[in-house]
């Protein structure tokens, strides 16, 4: 980590702007390990008790212009989120803070800007998911914003976008997510 380097720095600032546009991640889209499954569902909708038919009835499901069982739509990013290291299939993708090599957020840990907190997610939804089909994300950085001063500390919000696919390539869906990546500082207010 090199404190020295900062925001205010015009060589640091261009290597932010040359990350809008890019890829979390170089390999590629994050393909789910598993179809869009009823036992999956019926975690979800007893976490939440969104006690929903479509979602568990497939007799209710199949009279509804569904057609038969739906997935809740906020569970999207659910079917190719990133899992931990210890169950052996972190390799197919997710959170740029989970990469290892290639996040292109370490130029802001390299800078110091190693606290990271999420701030909001914003969820936009092209169809319902069906039992079955297979999901992919990609995500590309949207925005990095200039150094803010925060309770937390100093630091840049940062801005992806991902996008679900389903596997004839039909966008499902999408969500932008937001975190501040902050300087740790010693008695930052709360």
């Amino acid at each position: 980590m090199s404190d020295d380097v900062g925001s205010n720095d015009r060589t640091f600032r261009q290597r932010l702007d040359a990350l809008v546009g890019a890829p979390l991640s170089s390999r590629g889209p994050a393909v789910a390990p598993d179809p869009v499954n009823q036992p999956m569902i019926r975690h979800w909708v007893a976490a939440f008790e969104d006690h929903n038919p479509v979602y568990t009835d497939p007799v209710f499901a199949a009279a509804s212009r569904f057609g038969g069982i739906a997935a809740p739509p906020l569970m999207l990013q659910t079917w190719t989120m990133p899992t931990p290291k210890l169950t052996g299939i972190a390799e197919r993708g997710g959170s740029p803070v989970e990469l290892e090599g290639d996040n292109p957020l370490s130029v802001l840990d390299d800078a110091g800007f190693l606290g990271i907190l999420a701030t909001n997610s914003e969820f936009e939804f092209e169809r319902y998911l069906r039992l079955g089909e297979v999901i992919t994300a990609t995500a590309v950085i949207e925005s990095i914003s200039e150094e803010k001063q925060t309770r937390l500390g100093r630091g840049h919000f940062v801005t992806w976008v991902t996008t679900y696919r389903d596997e004839r390539g039909d966008v499902v869906g999408r969500q932008s997510f937001r975190v501040l990546k902050f300087r740790l500082e010693w008695g930052a207010q709360a």
